[in-house]
């Protein structure tokens, strides 16, 4: 098996340089004749159009054209300049990669095809023509890699982690073509703290380099740290690398002197600071007693960031023998912290039993406005003056009725009490002689007299009750009345 393929690449070896030889023979040889034509009557092969530089990423495809006009009975050939080698003489491959061929439209055109271009095919090609002195033109190809971070094999876990103080080295090593830049940064756009022995620090956004050093480290150095790699070619990658920084805990009391009534519920907190995670813990009576979950107590905690936690204790219900010392307690491998918060009763003052009234608005009736009476303050004599109508009117009524009970006025009490006609039709409320008078809706009755709303005159007829209409005769005598008035007034001055 291994002799064929040694005789293989000696055959191939061969034709190699014999295509070499053949190559600098037509280097030093021209034709000067063919078919009768002279030197002095060639033009020459010409080309019209260089070649193009070209740049492509790593596994694309691209080809080189190559434009020869009055070629003649020359040929064109490929070759790749930094290495000599020939790939191809017209139509005919020489190189035996696959990768490669070679066209010719039938005309002036030839083309170098590169298939998956890999980086070694980067370089400078040719296209000649065996004229003498030989005629060339090149161009350039670029194959650029975009960039890459390598997974470091001597990497461990262990190089981000660091008690607190100590130092943490971060290693990025990144590849591509060309050489990447290499940047690193923080989550959420924190700062990147750089300390110095001195205590010194820097705070910056972006570090350069492949390798980022943190010296003397806090535990605010804590969280994720981004190594970024860009060269232009898209696209740009990144690696996330983890800092950890262990501590023992730092525990303190949100409120050291909490107070609470009884039969209430309250609830204690503490704020801790530790790396790694710890055992949290809520105590009774120095220390001495561990609180649980249950029906009385509800523990709870939740991390606020990689190294803060928020512990929670909630009593419910309290009683008096609730009251007391209370402790939260934090521990990991570095240590232990704790911190103590006192719970008293809160005496509430005394719920009042006195019941407030509810106190009732109304509104008055609008009073009924008066038309003014030339007869107030003058009841008592006024009345001796007009017994005489009010017989007459009594007479005219009992003959309208046929002679059948008397006027009433209705009251709630229905007792019947016998009303002055004159009193209800004439002078109303106003003719009463053992009050003073009144105004506006403020109304006075005679003793042994019921008030009602409504004032009108009933007969008693067969047990039924109706309205009893005023006579012609009883209105003409309430109009002489008010005539008369204001004269009976004056004579009784004189």
């Amino acid at each position: 098996m291994f002799l064929p393929k040694l005789q293989q690449r000696g055959i191939a070896f061969g034709i190699v340089m014999l295509l070499i030889e053949a190559i600098g023979i037509i280097e030093n040889h021209s034709v000067p004749h063919i078919k009768g034509i002279s030197e002095s009557d060639e033009l020459g092969p010409e080309f019209l159009a260089k070649l193009s530089n070209i740049t492509v990423p790593i596994g694309r495809d691209v080809s080189f054209t190559c434009v020869v006009d009055n070629l003649g009975q020359y040929r064109v050939a490929w070759i790749k300049s930094d290495s000599k080698a020939i790939l191809g003489i017209h139509t005919h491959m020489v190189s035996l990669n696959p990768r490669l061929s070679v066209t010719h439209n039938g005309h002036n055109t030839w083309k170098l095809h590169i298939s998956r271009v890999q980086i070694n095919d980067s370089g400078s090609y040719m296209c000649q023509v065996n004229t003498d002195p030989m005629k060339s033109i090149s161009g350039y190809l670029d194959v650029v890699v975009p960039p890459d971070i390598l997974n470091d094999p001597e990497h461990n876990l262990e190089e981000g982690v660091s008690t607190e103080g100590g130092s943490i080295s971060l290693l990025c090593s990144a590849t591509g073509v060309p050489k990447p830049k290499v940047q690193w940064r923080r989550d959420a756009g924190k700062d990147i703290i750089l300390r110095s022995e001195s205590r010194d620090k820097q705070a910056l956004k972006a570090v350069e380099g492949e390798r980022l050093m943190l010296t003397n480290v806090h535990r605010s150095d804590m969280g994720a740290y981004n190594c970024i790699a860009s060269n232009g070619i898209p696209p740009s990658v990144s690696k996330r690398y983890e800092v950890h920084v262990n501590f023992s805990p730092t525990i303190k009391a949100v409120n050291q002197l909490v107070g609470a009534p009884v039969e209430r519920e309250v609830t204690l907190e503490c704020i801790v600071e530790v790396y790694p995670k710890p055992l949290n813990g809520w105590y009774r009576n120095e220390g001495n007693i561990k609180l649980h979950n249950g029906n009385k107590y509800n523990i709870s905690e939740e991390m606020i960031n990689l190294y803060t936690w928020h512990l929670n204790l909630t009593i419910r219900y309290l009683t008096k023998s609730d009251f007391g010392a209370y402790s939260c307690s934090s521990v990991n491998a570095l240590g232990k912290s704790e911190s103590r918060i006192r719970l008293q009763e809160l005496r509430l003052p005394p719920k009042s039993t006195t019941m407030t009234t509810p106190q009732m608005h109304t509104t008055g009736k609008p009073r009924r406005k008066q038309t003014p009476s030339h007869s107030k303050g003058l009841n008592e004599v006024v009345r001796s003056k007009e017994t005489h109508f009010s017989n007459q009117v009594q007479q005219e009524n009992d003959i309208y009725s046929g002679g059948i009970g008397v006027l009433q006025r209705t009251n709630s009490g229905g007792n019947g009490e016998v009303l002055n006609s004159e009193n209800s039709m004439i002078n109303g409320p106003e003719v009463h002689t053992h009050v003073p008078v009144r105004y506006g809706n403020e109304k006075t009755y005679e003793p042994g007299v019921i008030p009602s709303p409504i004032t009108p005159w009933i007969l008693r007829n067969a047990g039924s009750r109706r309205l009893a209409p005023p006579t012609k005769t009883s209105k003409a005598l309430v109009i002489l009345f008010c005539v008369l008035s204001p004269s009976t007034y004056m004579l009784l001055l004189l």
